[in-house]
């Protein structure tokens, strides 16, 4: 309950929409992958993380492995990992493109992921290679209903 508090106040600031489902949130302005991560377009550029739903269902993250910035990443195909105290899962990107920068501060603040997956805990940002890629993803109300139909099969 505080996370959500927290993601709301964060998303307050920032203007953003965010549309509740029982213990996750979802950010109406984002894109998401079937895989749960979301992307925030801005022109040519995409910054990345994974979605409130994923975090809550990882549970306390204690590692984020972080692609190199230069590095080529293509959607749908794994760039890094996430590490938390019940698995280790691998990171797809939502679009293709080269990485011109990663957030540092998971390294020595992992938990940024859980505490602000919509904010602070962002992965990395892309200068995407074609924005098209953008349209094969699921807006806010389509991932809400994918995610849940994935829980009711649990």
């Amino acid at each position: 309950m505080a996370s959500r508090l927290w993601v709301s106040k964060v998303a307050s600031h920032l203007k953003l929409s965010i549309a509740h489902r029982g213990f996750a949130s979802v950010v109406k302005d984002l894109k998401y992958c079937n895989s749960h991560e979301w992307v925030k377009v801005d022109g040519g550029s995409a910054t990345v993380g994974i979605t409130d739903h994923a975090q809550d269902h990882l549970g306390d993250v204690v590692y984020v492995e972080l692609p190199e910035v230069g590095t080529t990443v293509t959607q749908g195909k794994s760039f890094g990992a996430v590490e938390s105290v019940k698995a280790t899962s691998d990171i797809n990107s939502p679009v293709s493109g080269k990485v011109v920068e990663v957030n540092e501060e998971l390294n020595s603040s992992p938990g940024l992921v859980n505490a602000s997956p919509y904010g602070e805990g962002w992965i990395m940002k892309v200068e995407m290679g074609n924005s098209g890629e953008v349209s094969s993803l699921m807006d806010s109300d389509q991932y809400s209903k994918f995610c849940e139909e994935e829980d009711s099969k649990h």
